[in-house]
């Protein structure tokens, strides 16, 4: 009866066996949790007590002397197999394409990342809830998923199988010993040497004949059936066709609804970067010793961008049906290019920042970016956006809205150019800035005068802490 229930016991149970002896002298089975057994023996029972003891290195004789004197209890040793689901989604999210990093029989560490869903703003890590082995991937890589979908098995606790070795390599025959060479045969030293050289052939004094290589018949053999080319045709041209992820698919599909829904329209102007290098060239050191942060060009125009917006609340208003929400904060988007698209984290409360604040918030933001940890909620909202594609090169460009906003700033490179200062040509660092507007509710005058206001608080940041 013993033998048959321990071989019915399932190896993923990580279970003990007592016995149990009740008033009328007979016996049953009973499984026991690994967990109880870690427990101090002197509070446990007298049937569990000698589990424990065993562990410890102390056993003790509590097992009923008849009629098992020589019964033997083991423990199974085996894994628990977890499934493992998908991740919370945000509300604004409710499925994603899946996209595995692990496979089946990869070993995992705690918190490792097993793999990732990408949603159309984010992608979400798949993290390994404990440390263990991958037995099954329950969705093929790319397929859909929704919130609470089983994704993969994990064996928690068992570990890799140590690889095995590499059979032996057959021994090579030894070489047979090469055969003597065959003995030079003898010279005879017998007859005279020659005195004199053998007479020269006379040299023919008539034209010779000559025929073109191109009228030499050339035999052509046909290659053997099955071989390859060695090498392929160069004019051989190939087309590859990749799924479009879900982040670029919702890039796309914002991007041309920008274009239908807004009246867009684009307006200029150039900005001299003259005073604001000099001022970060003198103070880069001091900026970095009291702030930790280094001091750059965006923190500038973010913070002339948000002084512009107050001053022109229409820029930073949006249209809702019927109606025209003012905001009385200013939350700045900063579109950020990683490997899988363009993503716009949100710096919020702008207006009330200064340039040490904003960097701080622009690196932490940054390398988030970067490490793909940006969540649903660092990219929520914004009431401005602003595009540098000068750390590109960009000249000039025409940024589009990103919806629901109505105007975006572009910034491009720094090229030096000639320009009229005080009625001479000098040679200065100069910038195009390009502000893309929503025409159905920002008019030509409060374009023109934010991106002047902009242009003002970066040529000359004093005009900022004076207000004007």
């Amino acid at each position: 009866m013993a033998a048959s229930m321990l071989a019915s016991c399932r190896p993923a149970q990580r279970s003990f066996l007592r016995i149990i002896r009740s008033k009328g002298q007979s016996h049953s089975i009973q499984a026991v949790s690994s967990r109880s057994l870690n427990r101090p023996s002197s509070v446990l029972p007298r049937s569990l007590a000698c589990l424990s003891s065993t562990q410890h290195g102390s056993p003790v004789n509590c097992l009923p002397a008849q009629p098992f004197r020589k019964f033997h209890l083991s423990k199974f040793l085996a894994s628990d197999v977890q499934v493992v689901q998908t991740p919370g989604f945000p509300e604004s999210v409710s499925e994603g394409d899946v996209r595995w990093e692990k496979a089946v029989g990869d070993e995992v560490s705690e918190d490792e990342v097993v793999g990732e869903i990408e949603t159309d703003k984010t992608a979400i890590q798949i993290m390994a809830p404990s440390a263990g082995v991958i037995e099954e991937l329950l969705v093929a890589d790319g397929e859909k998923v929704i919130a609470g979908q089983d994704l993969f098995k994990l064996n928690v606790g068992a570990g890799g199988a140590a690889p095995a070795k590499p059979a032996a390599a057959p021994k090579a025959a030894e070489p047979v010993a090469a055969a003597p060479p065959p003995p030079l045969p003898a010279v005879s030293s017998a007859g005279s040497i020659p005195t004199s050289p053998p007479p020269v052939p006379q040299v023919p004094t008539g034209p010779m004949e000559s025929t073109p290589a191109s009228e030499v018949p050339v035999k052509k053999y046909a290659a053997p059936s099955g071989t390859v080319p060695s090498e392929a045709p160069a004019d051989e041209r190939k087309e590859t066709r990749v799924k479009m992820n879900r982040m670029r698919q919702r890039i796309a599909q914002r991007l041309k609804g920008a274009q239908e829904t807004y009246a867009m329209l684009t307006t200029f102007n150039e900005v001299d970067m003259s005073n604001i290098m000099e001022l970060r060239s003198t103070y880069k050191d001091a900026f970095v010793k009291k702030h930790g942060v280094k001091f750059g060009f965006m923190s500038a125009f973010i913070r002339a961008a948000a002084a512009g917006l107050v001053d022109m609340p229409s820029v930073n208003a949006v249209i809702d049906q019927t109606e025209i929400v003012y905001r009385d904060y200013v939350d700045i988007s900063v579109a950020v290019a990683t490997p899988k698209g363009l993503v716009v984290p949100v710096l919020r409360g702008v207006e009330k920042m200064d340039y040490a604040d904003i960097e701080h918030n622009l690196a932490a933001l940054g390398e988030k970016a970067r490490s793909g940890l940006l969540a649903i909620e660092d990219m929520d909202g914004g009431t401005f956006t602003i595009s540098n594609g000068g750390v590109f090169g960009s000249l000039m460009g025409t940024p589009i809205i990103n919806p629901p906003q109505s105007a975006i700033l572009g910034m491009h490179g720094i090229f030096d150019r000639p320009v009229a200062v005080k009625g001479q040509v000098q040679i200065r660092p100069m910038m195009y800035i390009a502000l893309t507007y929503d025409h159905r509710l920002i008019d030509g005058r409060e374009a023109v005068t934010f991106l002047r206001k902009v242009k003002s608080g970066v040529e000359d940041p004093r005009t900022l802490l004076l207000n004007l």
